[in-house]
């Protein structure tokens, strides 16, 4: 892939928010960038400090009363005290401990789908693949949004986006189940769950053995992705973009100096997890909530209800640099010795515009 891309500035498409809750309702959080350009649809809150709570993932499809969480197995939970309503630049929020506790600090990770604005794909009149789904794509970052109802069967769904998705997090909303995962380096006859840090699961139930196309994902027969009969499930499908996102993975070395991975981008946000290795939690870093900027050691992990991790002796150090990210610890988590790690990381800008010109490593 090269360093050129479409999207100039990621921050209309996927942006960080920082805060520090207030106690009070109706409260309106905005985002420093893009004023008037960046409702979010997929909003995800965590508390940093100050008590655990889990990771809260709310979007425009489900509505903004509609919670599952990265580290609960818990089906869809109806709040109405949490978000009010996805604002143009940002979010309303209530007053609970999850969003907006006094004196607690949080994070909210935002994508922009389509602005709420829904697609049904009826796929008897259509002929896009087995099962109706209704999705909201933003085809430019490469992100879409897909609900549907189960049959009771395995199928395929559409999902939007025009090229085929790299990595998709699927979760039933109506009963208790695994957050699934999939992902290109693990391929389809496997499958990741956000809500424990086991290594990759071999398994045709969900994915049904088969990798996503440019117009369809494949769900087995498990009811945890497919449905089962009449369940409601959704899906976050993500397909890289040059400059703005990529997925992959890279094997550990058990040194301080370890792998160097190419992005084409300056990362803002990175996510990893080991597949093949030792049963390892998943983390979260970003340049937006660690203050000491490289290397970063500030990570939150969507399998736990944990607050943020820091510190000088933590085994987390991660450069973020112009075009990719270094690992710099010999841990399990980022490094063991031939472990193999998946992850996804979003730009805070491209190392190059779509006019060939390069960027600041700022």
């Amino acid at each position: 892939m090269g360093a050129y891309t479409t999207v100039n500035d990621p921050s209309a498409h996927f942006n960080t928010l920082l805060y520090t809750g207030d106690d009070n309702n109706d409260r309106a959080l905005t985002n420093s960038a893009n004023a008037g350009d960046f409702q979010p649809d997929w909003v995800w809150i965590k508390n940093r400090t100050g008590g655990t709570k889990s990771h809260q993932l709310v979007d425009s499809s489900r509505g903004v009363n509609a919670y599952i969480f990265t580290d609960d197995e818990s089906g869809e939970s109806t709040l109405t005290n949490r978000l009010d309503s996805f604002d143009s630049n940002g979010f309303t929020t209530d007053n609970h401990s999850s969003v907006n506790e006094a004196s607690r600090t949080y994070v909210a990770w935002q994508w922009k789908a389509n602005g709420g604005t829904t697609t049904t794909n009826d796929a008897s009149s259509k002929g896009v693949g087995s099962i109706e789904s209704v999705y909201q794509a933003n085809t430019t970052a490469g992100f879409s949004i897909v609900t549907w109802t189960g049959t009771g069967s395995a199928g395929t769904i559409a999902h939007g986006l025009g090229v085929a998705p790299k990595v998709m997090w699927v979760k039933n909303r109506d009963k208790s189940s695994q957050f699934a995962v999939y992902h290109k380096d693990i391929g389809a006859t496997h499958y990741l769950d956000t809500t424990d840090n086991n290594q990759k699961a071999d398994y045709d139930g969900y994915w049904n053995d088969t990798h996503p196309t440019t117009s369809v994902f494949s769900v087995g027969s498990d009811g945890d992705v497919s449905g089962g009969s009449n369940e409601k499930v959704v899906a976050y499908c993500f397909a890289e973009v040059a400059g703005y996102s990529r997925f992959g993975s890279y094997l550990g070395n058990a040194n301080n100096s370890g792998s160097y991975i190419y992005t084409g981008f300056k990362p803002r946000w990175i996510l990893i997890t080991c597949s093949d290795g030792h049963d390892e939690s998943w983390h979260v870093w970003d340049t937006d909530r660690d203050a000491n900027g490289n290397p970063n050691r500030e990570p939150l992990s969507p399998d736990t209800n944990a607050t943020e991790i820091g510190g000088d002796s933590t085994p987390y150090d991660i450069d973020f640099c112009a075009n990719g990210f270094k690992i710099r610890e010999d841990h399990d988590i980022t490094n063991g010795d031939g472990d193999r790690y998946i992850y996804m990381a979003f730009a805070k800008n491209p190392f190059v515009t779509s006019t060939g010109t390069p960027t600041t490593a700022r």
